[in-house]
């Protein structure tokens, strides 16, 4: 039988999350995804005037922040309708509607045209895509030249952090979405694999430097858990 392509996996494994997303997300992590997501947005060079496109925007924590942080527009973009209904919600309680709009949309072909953007930001996608090269062109194709790109992705830990990882990851992550919920069950067991195979096959500097990113700078942050990159298209 033939595999399901990696998007619908991550439809399915979303679709039922977005209510409890953001806090288990922040347990999960012991409290680091918040502190990522906030170091991501710090690197994005924006103003007032400035359009961003969040890609992947999921419940729009980094839409409500970067509009809070630097008073941009954001455009935020995910393929999730139950996660882009919750980052509604969130978008409306924090006044913020008038400075961030929600789209349905796939990373690998957004709906805008060319150099559309001041600025981009996505988390935790390319594990998600079927060609993630492809899919880094297709987001510098809609920002402007000179525009920031930025990314937050799970990282590797190395040296003895990284048993401390496998453990986690391997045990302690698949037991705590047990305890939490069937579909947070199989996020557990999903998300150790899913980084590991995507490091092992992929290298996150070649990539964006192939996709015409320049000037690409890197955080390895919580002892390699998270990392960061941003550049210029």
């Amino acid at each position: 039988m033939e595999d399901r392509p990696v998007q619908d996996d991550a439809l399915e494994l979303f679709a039922p999350l977005g209510p409890t997303y953001d806090r288990y997300a922040n347990a999960l992590s012991f409290g680091q995804d918040p502190r990522w997501r906030r170091f991501l947005i710090s690197r994005v060079d924006v103003g007032p005037a400035d359009t961003v496109l969040d890609v992947a925007t999921g419940t729009a924590a980094v839409a409500i922040g970067l509009a809070r942080r630097h008073g941009c527009r954001v455009v935020g973009v995910d393929q999730s309708a139950p996660m882009l209904a919750e980052g509604r919600q969130r978008v409306q309680a924090a006044g913020l509607s008038d400075r961030i709009e929600l789209v349905e949309g796939r990373a690998e072909a957004l709906p805008f045209g060319d150099n559309s953007f001041d600025a981009l930001t996505f988390t935790y996608l390319l594990r998600y895509v079927e060609d993630p090269a492809a899919t880094l062109r297709e987001l510098r194709r809609v920002v402007r030249p000179g525009g920031m790109i930025a990314m937050l992705e799970f990282g590797l830990p190395r040296g003895l952090f990284r048993l401390g990882w496998e453990l986690w990851v391997r045990l302690g992550l698949p037991a705590a979405g047990m305890v939490i919920s069937p579909a947070w069950l199989k996020v557990g067991a999903f998300l150790g694999p899913s980084i590991r195979d995507f490091h092992r096959r992929h290298d996150l500097r070649e990539l964006w430097q192939a996709a015409g990113i320049d000037d690409v700078e890197e955080q390895r942050l919580s002892l390699g858990g998270g990392v960061v990159l941003w550049g210029r298209a």
